[in-house]
């Protein structure tokens, strides 16, 4: 790492814990491919701290940061401004100090998201058909919130507790149907996406049980998880001729509008970023 001095430019990822996050290794590639003066620091904070740390920020000199696990709905009352994102999805992750020490929270988990489709599935209209989101979490927030900006149809949302996707669509209030976790499947009929928000398929969990012949023969199924990289509801999409699209390019196009905020540069996501993630998760 360069040498760090009183001009570099200071950001980082705010989480609890922070250790499993691939971010730094994520900005100090961008920071490096570009010749930036700069560093994006891990920062442990727990959650009787969170405020304080926050608040914290520009007067340690940082531009700014990221929000992590558990952290995101604590930032989002911490900011002094929110962007019309954030307010949507009622998290934020990504924090930017002005000069006069005014945080602004905003959320680029949808703005991840959709791009990661776009570059997957470049085919995909979301005009064409209804979406299927599995999940309520704050990530199911943030693909809803993408999906409808973008101008998806209809969104069927399911599930395992059927209260907490009834929460989201009271939140959201349009463009959305909630289904029983038992009725995910008949909820894919003639769908043209599917994504998975749960955590079900992910390394450690117990697997995604659903039956995919449902959906569209040109739909995209996407799993935002990544590790591992292919899941078994992505190997069962390809393996129909679906259009298969993995959740790590989520994760890289999420981190661009922080990075151009904080360091001046809008960063691409390519080959060699995906490989040099990567190649910190232990995946492939």
């Amino acid at each position: 790492m360069p040498s760090v001095t009183a001009k570099t430019i200071k950001a980082g990822v705010i989480g609890w814990p922070v250790e499993h996050s691939l971010s730094p290794r994520l900005h100090g590639f961008w920071l490096d491919k570009y010749g930036i003066d700069g560093v994006y620091l891990p920062l442990p904070v727990a959650p009787p701290n969170i405020e304080d740390a926050i608040r914290a920020l520009p007067k340690l000199g940082f531009v700014g940061a990221n929000v992590t696990v558990p952290h995101k709905e604590a930032a989002f009352k911490t900011v002094d401004t929110l962007s019309d994102t954030a307010k949507a999805i009622g998290a934020v992750n990504t924090i930017v100090c002005d000069e006069d020490g005014e945080l602004y929270g905003d959320n680029t988990d949808a703005f991840g998201f959709i791009e990661n489709i776009r570059a997957g599935a470049p085919g995909w209209r979301p005009s064409d058909a209804a979406a299927v989101v599995l999940g309520a979490g704050g990530a199911a927030r943030a693909v809803i919130a993408a999906l409808l900006d973008a101008g998806v149809p209809e969104i069927r949302l399911a599930n395992r507790t059927k209260a907490r996707a009834d929460e989201l669509l009271a939140h959201f209030g349009h463009g959305l149907t909630v289904a029983d976790w038992d009725e995910r499947n008949a909820a894919m009929n003639g769908a043209g996406l599917l994504v998975n928000t749960t955590t079900l398929g992910m390394t450690g969990k117990p697997p995604l049980d659903v039956d995919l012949s449902g959906l569209s023969v040109a739909a995209v199924v996407n799993d935002i998880v990544y590790a591992p990289l292919e899941t078994h509801l992505l190997a069962d999409a390809t393996a129909r001729g679906l259009t298969a699209v993995d959740g790590l390019g989520m994760l890289l196009h999420q981190a661009r509008p922080g990075f151009e905020a904080w360091f001046g540069v809008r960063p691409d996501v390519d080959a060699a970023l995906r490989a040099h993630v990567l190649s910190g998760t232990g995946s492939s």
